[in-house]
């Protein structure tokens, strides 16, 4: 790509191909209607069949394709399978977007290991396993897109979320070990770290009004996001729009990590 025939077409997606883990629930759902909406098609890996019809119509509501695996990424086999999958559905794989992920509470006294190893294993080695086994497959298709999804607790701690902020610490620094190695091979491994969203999920603290003030006080855009303003993000790194950004963990924050 050069300045000279940059437009809003280097923003499409027309004839990609988007694996998206836990793309059909949460924030994932968005991710897949955002890259649909600029012509990708999309296959959402699942570990159970929650947000599927309506992850389906909002996909082929844009006159794309999707595609679920129902499928435990914690899985030794897993990536091999994800690969497997591609493979004899006569897909292509040009964008990674790593969104599945969990998190657990509890006193740092009290903290059961077994907490601790679902966390990592989802949030951390799934990543790794399912990205080097993606890159092997971009790397014989030209190149591609691998899509990291971190958090505000990549950059901070989380007194009573240990294996969370340190699974998402380790995103930063598997984005950037992965940026690395596979620039040579024309894929670009970049990070998005969502802030404050209005989510289901973050329901019970929204109506919490002592944190939801303390969180208001420290968001500089003075509200919790809608899903939606993360869309153009997933979008931008997913295109040739960001073939010179790599290695890049980029907050969507309203301006959080400012203060």
């Amino acid at each position: 790509m050069t300045t000279e025939n940059f437009s809003i077409n280097t923003f499409s997606l027309t004839g990609k191909t988007a694996l998206i883990t836990g793309g059909a629930s949460g924030l994932g759902r968005y991710y897949s209607e955002a890259l649909s909406s600029v012509g990708a098609n999309i296959l959402v890996v699942s570990r159970d069949e929650s947000g599927w019809a309506e992850t389906k119509h909002i996909v082929e509501s844009y006159g794309r394709t999707v595609d679920f695996l129902k499928l435990d990424i914690t899985k030794k086999d897993a990536a091999d399978q994800i690969i497997n999958f591609i493979k004899n559905s006569s897909q292509t794989l040009d964008i990674l977007v790593n969104n599945a992920g969990m998190q657990k509470r509890h006193e740092w006294q009290k903290f059961p290991d077994e907490d601790w190893d679902a966390v990592i294993n989802l949030n951390l080695n799934a990543v790794y396993h399912i990205s080097k086994a993606a890159a092997l497959l971009m790397s014989e298709n030209g190149g591609g897109k691998i899509i990291n999804i971190g958090s505000m607790q990549s950059y901070r701690a989380g007194k009573f979320i240990f294996p969370y902020t340190a699974s998402k610490h380790g995103v930063v620094g598997l984005t950037k070990a992965y940026a690395d190695a596979l620039a040579v091979h024309n894929i670009q491994v970049n990070a998005i770290a969502p802030g404050y969203i209005d989510t289901p999920m973050t329901k019970a603290l929204q109506e919490d009004e002592t944190r939801n003030k303390e969180i208001l006080q420290h968001i500089p855009a003075g509200h919790w996001a809608n899903p939606k303003e993360l869309m153009g993000t997933v979008v931008f790194l997913a295109s040739h729009a960001s073939d010179y950004v790599t290695g890049v963990t980029l907050p969507v924050d309203g301006g959080y990590l400012l203060r």
